[in-house]
């Protein structure tokens, strides 16, 4: 069977890597383009290399360029894993049995680009990873496997990502692919009455309103690390924190209440508070230890955050 993929990161990588020892056939690689200033090598440029596949890296799959490349290799099958760009209807007909996609929440569920974030945010306690025939919609494709996983309490998207659902993910898609070569692939179409979309998240997205009560900003905060960071505003500049637990106080919300030992600060929310362990301030790269920050802007009790 001729496979395609199409990947990028090293969860891309991975996924590569798992169907070259699986012994699949990779007919050739689709990457993004190398960019001016990016950090270190491409990693699924780099595994393509190494092993003499078969390379291409257009600005967008819809290229006349890359239909015309796909379609000289005559795949069976395109094998998506960590793909940001939409692959035309004409790609996916290229291919003997289309293609398959990694997604990272329980499909129909929390389609888009941002399922994990959202799903901490919204305080679900489960997700997973689906891999899904692709069509013409996102994430819309039939489902061919899925499997759960816990979102324990304190997870953040980094934690889920990468202690759960990235390594499930690469054995899953190698599965998927080995079941598909099989014959013994059974896709199953998505129940749209329990479909749910949500759009990529932005920074607008997750500046923290105070009153809410502690779980929903503590969500918020997990749901928005390591991408974008829920944010509030202090002393007139952006605060963005990272870390943070609840934290047994009281005060009205937004109210700095009070810096206990070596932890960090404390911000009243709307029925209790939150200690925050680890901040960015302003125009500055550097996430410091809440203390830290504390001390060096001389944070007293009393003063107000998101005002």
């Amino acid at each position: 069977m001729r496979i395609i993929f199409i990947g990028q990161a090293p969860f891309g990588r991975d996924c590569l890597q798992a169907l070259l020892d699986q012994g699949e056939e990779i007919a050739g690689v689709i990457t993004v383009p190398d960019r001016p200033g990016q950090k270190g090598p491409n990693p699924v440029k780099e595994l393509a290399l190494e092993r003499g596949l078969p390379l291409l890296q257009p600005a967008r799959l819809k290229e006349p360029e890359a239909l015309t490349w796909v379609k000289n290799l005559r795949p069976d099958l395109l094998v998506l894993a960590f793909v940001t760009d939409i692959v035309p209807q004409a790609m996916i007909d290229l291919a003997t049995y289309g293609g398959i996609n990694y997604h990272p929440s329980l499909l129909p569920k929390y389609r888009g680009g941002s399922a994990m974030n959202w799903a901490i945010i919204n305080g679900e306690t489960e997700t997973g990873v689906t891999i899904h025939q692709i069509d013409a919609g996102i994430d819309t494709g039939p489902i061919i496997l899925q499997q759960k996983v816990a979102i324990d309490p304190d997870d953040t998207v980094k934690s889920l990502y990468f202690e759960k659902l990235y390594p499930l993910g690469v054995q899953m898609v190698a599965e998927a692919v080995r079941l598909i070569r099989e014959g013994k692939a059974t896709p199953v179409p998505q129940d749209e009455r329990q479909a749910s979309f949500q759009p990529v998240i932005k920074e607008a997205d997750v500046q923290i309103d105070w009153r809410q009560s502690t779980q929903k900003i503590y969500n918020l905060i997990r749901g928005s690390n390591p991408h974008p960071g829920a944010w509030t505003t202090f002393r007139g500049g952006k605060l963005k924190i990272w870390e943070a637990s609840p934290y047994r106080a009281y005060g009205n919300p937004g109210t700095i209440v009070a810096i206990p030992g070596e932890e960090g600060f404390v911000i009243a929310t709307g029925d209790g508070a939150i200690l925050v362990r680890r901040v960015q301030y302003g125009s500055s790269s550097d996430k410091v230890p809440a203390l830290q920050f504390a001390t060096s802007a001389a944070i007293r009790p009393g003063e107000q955050v998101g005002i």
